[in-house]
């Protein structure tokens, strides 16, 4: 299947057309606003700290670390753009495993006793890269991922998966040769691993940072309890076992690390595994009843908002303001999860227009936020949208449907796309991503992720040869 490609809509009338044909009900702006008094310039209250304006950064799966845990000039590279990008809100950074056993590679960062000072280091280069470039740190408000990897770890070897995981799930367990209740966490075991939550956010309290995300996304350990409605005990089961895990964080947080902030990032959404169909488009693990996914509506397909809005309530209840909402998972449907027109090597060819799932993100996030006016919602899906995502950010904040306007993949090839916007300069076109997903298809195959094909301190590296190959090989 091919869909037309976003940048060659170059002007307002073809991107409605094209939104049109698809059905689309997206709110898009015809101009972007510039100045202080801007809508994306906005500024915004989380408790006692001020955000300068409406774009965030959004955590990212690093792969450049070393096997300490501790960051390298990769690591400090990318966190230096991360200031320099002119986001006034920085949700973690990137995802720093809190111990051992919860990385996703070998490579990913860890919040370890031994690590604080060097984690600390990365959070004052991007400190100070936003202060040369901006003037002040004021209003920025930089927080730190908390992540255990569960289903999807792979600790000690990017080529093997050493799962822990909160129930047995027939089309996930085999992905990642489960076959047995080995790797079942007990309850014993998730009350150590909420020690060791609480443990790693005395440590980022420690280190400087402002709030913590306790991290609920993406099929990782504690998106994966939202959705253990058979696991018995006190972690499985009703929403109240389902929710305990975080529950109990937040309440050693408040004891141990007092005026520390939570965020959380959840997958407000999920659907069936996908695979490889005819012509690698991807297909359903399966069209029948599917009861694995938190937000859907069973069939695997569908979105059900009913649990997912109580747990934004209890968010609120339990004193968080700061929501990030993504959908889905990068192991087992990443059209859901992060639209693409490209796929990485591993993955399939989109079933649907890549704007289909853009829509899907941010019209579920709008119902979120409208019906939780009281939290600050940031918003994900955004980078497809590429030489339009300024125009729908803007439309996005002035209908109230989001707060903050989240971007992963797009700050690889374009940090300090936000101080453009804000700027009101044009977007230099030959750095927007375009969703090739070499950032993906190179940690997937060993190599540290970046992007290679737009940013030219990654396409000079070796790297580029291989992945070009491997472009090759997959067709």
């Amino acid at each position: 299947m091919s869909f037309p490609k976003i940048a060659s809509l170059k002007d307002y009338a073809a991107f409605l057309t094209h939104l049109e044909t698809l059905g689309l009900d997206l709110p898009v702006d015809e101009q972007v606003t510039q100045g202080p008094a801007a809508p994306l310039a906005a500024g915004l209250v989380a408790g006692s700290y001020k955000i300068g304006n409406r774009f965030c950064i959004l955590p990212m799966e690093g792969w450049d670390g070393d096997h300490a845990g501790l960051p390298s000039d990769l690591t400090r590279r990318r966190w230096r753009n991360f200031g320099d990008s002119g986001a006034k809100l920085i949700w973690g950074g990137e995802a720093v495993a809190v111990r051992p056993d919860g990385r996703a590679n070998p490579n990913q960062l860890m919040l370890l006793e031994a690590n604080i000072g060097a984690i600390e280091s990365l959070r004052h280069e991007l400190e100070n890269a936003h202060q040369e470039r901006f003037g002040s740190t004021d209003d920025l408000l930089v927080g730190l991922q908390l992540t255990h990897s569960g289903r999807f770890a792979r600790p000690n070897a990017k080529t093997t998966p050493e799962p822990r995981i909160a129930y047995r799930h027939p089309l996930l367990d085999r992905r990642v040769g489960v076959e047995d209740d080995g790797p079942l966490l007990s309850d014993s075991d998730l009350d150590q691993l909420i020690d060791d939550f609480i443990a790693a956010g005395v440590r980022a309290q420690q280190a400087g940072f402002a709030f913590v995300d306790v991290k609920h996304c993406h099929g990782y350990l504690g998106h994966e309890l939202l959705s253990a409605y058979d696991r018995p005990g006190k972690y499985g089961g009703d929403f109240t076992g389902r929710t305990r895990f975080l529950r109990e964080i937040v309440a050693g947080l408040a004891a141990e690390a007092p005026g520390l902030s939570i965020g959380v990032r959840v997958s407000v959404f999920d659907f069936s595994p996908y695979h490889p169909g005819a012509d690698r488009i991807g297909e359903p693990d399966t069209t029948g009843d599917y009861r694995y996914a938190f937000g859907g509506d069973t069939t695997g397909l569908g979105i059900d908002l009913t649990e997912p809005s109580r747990f934004l309530r209890l968010l609120s209840e339990l004193g968080i303001s700061l929501v990030c909402t993504t959908a889905g998972s990068p192991y087992y449907n990443p059209h859901i999860q992060r639209p693409a027109a490209f796929p990485p090597s591993d993955g399939y060819q989109p079933p649907e227009d890549p704007l289909v799932g853009v829509a899907r993100q941010l019209h579920a996030t709008a119902q979120l936020k409208q019906q939780h006016p009281e939290l600050i919602v940031v918003g994900s899906g955004y980078s497809y949208l590429q030489d339009w995502l300024p125009n729908v950010a803007q439309a996005m904040v002035l209908t109230g449907s989001v707060d903050s306007i989240g971007l992963g993949r797009m700050v690889l090839s374009y940090h300090d796309l936000p101080a453009d916007v804000l700027q009101g300069k044009s977007l230099t076109r030959k750095r927007v991503c375009r969703t090739f997903s070499d950032c993906t298809t190179a940690p997937r195959n060993g190599m540290v992720s970046g992007c290679y094909p737009l940013d030219p301190f990654y396409k000079d590296r070796p790297e580029r040869q291989r992945l070009l190959e491997l472009a090759k090989t997959n067709g």
